[in-house]
């Protein structure tokens, strides 16, 4: 927390000392947004609305997710939580292939990447398909669900076998999602694109260096 400062301003013989505005750190838990640096903190377990709009601004565009609980109440309470307190601000869509999905959720502060890699949560059964504009999370394998997100590019219904269950779907800017940078496709080793270990244990530096073309997001809010 960065310390307080007081500005003493005179005007003639009196003396004025305007109050100070609380570290944004402040006003968030006291405004019951859990700090996504901490994936301990209490907010975190806020269960999320029966659905919400969750609007993405990046660097190609504005997208909306519409989020249903009822698809896959543990992901989207997961979601809602991440979403709400910026853990999305400034990430990457580091896996973006074209026709498949645009992949994103490892963040560029590596100690972040660090803290949430064990707190997976249990699988949701699958209740939609993964067709056009659905949002799913990435795993590696069963009940292994943290922060990863895709959005599917075309008919991915070949994932649902494997349990990979979608939460939202993009019901404005698909557009933007379709045009989301996807030059350096697969990751490494199967691709050119990036390898996700280095970016686990390099984070936002390795990107900026490597693959300075890939598109982020901005800003993430709960609408």
């Amino acid at each position: 927390m960065r310390s307080l400062s007081y500005i003493s301003v005179m005007a003639l013989t009196a003396f004025a000392v305007p109050a100070c505005k609380k570290p944004a750190s402040t006003a968030k838990a006291a405004a019951g947004i859990p700090d996504f640096h901490n994936p301990a903190d209490p907010g975190f377990g806020q269960q999320a609305p029966d659905s919400f709009r969750a609007r993405f601004s990046t660097t190609k565009g504005d997208f909306v997710i519409l989020v249903h609980r009822a698809w896959a109440p543990r992901g989207v309470d997961r979601f809602y939580n991440l979403v709400r307190s910026g853990f999305y601000d400034g990430v990457r869509f580091f896996r973006v292939i074209p026709g498949f999905m645009a992949q994103f959720g490892i963040h560029g502060d590596t100690g972040v990447t660090a803290a949430w890699r064990p707190r997976v949560i249990a699988d949701d059964p699958v209740r939609r398909t993964n067709m056009r504009g659905m949002v799913t999370y990435a795993t590696a394998g069963s009940g292994t669900r943290t922060t990863q997100i895709f959005i599917n590019f075309g008919d991915n219904n070949r994932l649902d076998a494997s349990g990979f269950a979608p939460f939202g779907e993009v019901v404005e800017g698909m557009e933007v999602v379709d045009a989301l940078y996807g030059g350096y496709g697969e990751g490494a080793p199967n691709g050119r694109g990036p390898e996700q270990y280095r970016l686990t244990v390099e984070g936002e530096k390795y990107l900026a260096r490597q693959f300075p073309k890939l598109d982020k997001i901005n800003k993430a809010t709960v609408e």
